[in-house]
């Protein structure tokens, strides 16, 4: 892919990615303060360092060449963080923010509250229905090993869609078809929509469960931005048997202390005084994380 491909050499330095992170959330929250709706904000931001390190440092890919067959390919599993993604694609280049922020959610609009590979070239596979993608991402990945292909299959999920069935049959699957080029990253904020993670489902212990269905397991800080990296880079060589697992602890609202850990703040939107608040927290939390 010559160029569009990120080598270590010319790889945005760990602070450019933190300072692409802070952009990310202050875009998302500026979008959550002019939609009408509700938009899945705390998701979106426990996912920002995530996303950031993908677009801007992890994946192969060319906003200019989208259909490359050498790129690299990105499921959203956890669909409601589509705006999170489409942010993250357009500080990458893919198409204009402001553009999403004029459309979003509107009828017919290319930025739907879930990503449409049809309304918005650039999508890898419409999701939106939870525990989808990783099933998609274990097809793509098969596929590509029938075609010789050396591209990775990313996903990224969220810890509370990992308590269906279809993830574990998928999971199975990855391991029976030796699919080295997967890579799944879970978003483990220990929340879901209504409650915290472990008051409904046992989830731990959580790596172990992946080894045990012989998944290679990276167990990271999800918001440390340098351990992202780091797993990213150690990923095994694509044409390896064994698919990877990156567990990335966060924490569900990010950056704006009161929607941390705040049941809450699944979704919702921001008044024009709660966006100030908003902002001034998350200027706050960067300031005291720079000290």
């Amino acid at each position: 892919m010559g160029g569009s491909v990120l080598q270590a050499a010319d790889r945005r330095s760990v602070a450019e990615l933190e300072d692409l992170a802070y952009q990310l959330r202050e875009k998302l929250l500026h979008l959550c303060g002019t939609y009408e709706g509700a938009v899945h904000i705390g998701g979106d931001l426990s996912s920002a360092d995530i996303f950031t390190a993908l677009f801007n440092h992890a994946l192969r890919v060319d906003p200019s060449d989208i259909r490359n067959p050498e790129r690299d390919r990105f499921v959203l599993s956890k669909g409601h963080a589509a705006v999170c993604m489409y942010i993250a694609m357009a500080i990458r280049g893919f198409f204009d923010y402001d553009g999403i922020v004029d459309t979003y959610g509107q009828l017919d609009s290319a930025y739907g509250m879930h990503p449409c590979k049809v309304q918005l070239p650039g999508v890898e596979a419409s999701t939106g229905s939870l525990g989808h993608g990783l099933p998609i991402a274990v097809g793509m990945a098969l596929s590509a090993r029938g075609r010789g292909e050396q591209h990775r299959v990313f996903t990224l999920m969220g810890d509370g869609e990992t308590g269906e069935g279809s993830v574990w049959e998928a999971a199975m699957a990855a391991r029976s078809n030796r699919l080295g080029n997967l890579v799944a990253i879970i978003d483990r904020n220990r929340q879901l929509m209504t409650s915290f993670a472990e008051e409904r489902v046992a989830f731990e212990p959580y790596p172990d469960k992946w080894a045990a269905f012989g998944w290679n397991v990276i167990h990271t800080d999800g918001h440390d931005m340098a351990q992202l990296v780091a797993a990213l880079d150690s990923l095994p060589a694509s044409d390896g048997e064994q698919p990877t697992v990156i567990i990335a602890e966060t924490v569900k609202g990010k950056g704006v202390d009161f929607m941390e850990k705040n049941l809450a703040w699944h979704a919702g939107s921001l008044g024009a005084a709660d966006l100030e608040r908003a902002l001034e927290a998350l200027e706050n939390s960067r300031t005291k994380e720079s000290a």
